[in-house]
């Protein structure tokens, strides 16, 4: 049974907009959604959402991302440092 609350949830979060597209193209749509028993208007919210998620905010990997400054260096690290080390002394003393 489809939930109306969540229905209305998302037809009230949604912009309704004009596009114009060619024939050809919102007919090969209308044919696709038609065969897979879909709104067509549904099949276009995902092509839009794909395109979205693939050009303007695309993901991208930890790897990708530049560093953050924190500040300055407090005191060099020397290669005894050990951060666990510091967290656990500080949580036996608290």
């Amino acid at each position: 049974m489809v939930d109306k609350l969540a229905i209305n949830n998302i037809t009230n979060n949604m912009k309704t907009i004009t596009l114009n597209v060619s024939e050809p193209v919102y007919a090969d749509f209308q044919r696709y959604a038609k065969e897979q028993d879909r709104p067509t208007a549904e099949l276009v919210r995902e092509a839009m959402e794909a395109y979205r998620q693939s050009r303007i905010r695309p993901a991208c990997s930890l790897r990708d991302r530049r560093p953050a400054s924190v500040g300055e260096i407090l005191r060099p690290w020397s290669g005894r440092d050990d951060l666990l080390d510091d967290l656990l002394d500080r949580d036996a003393r608290d």
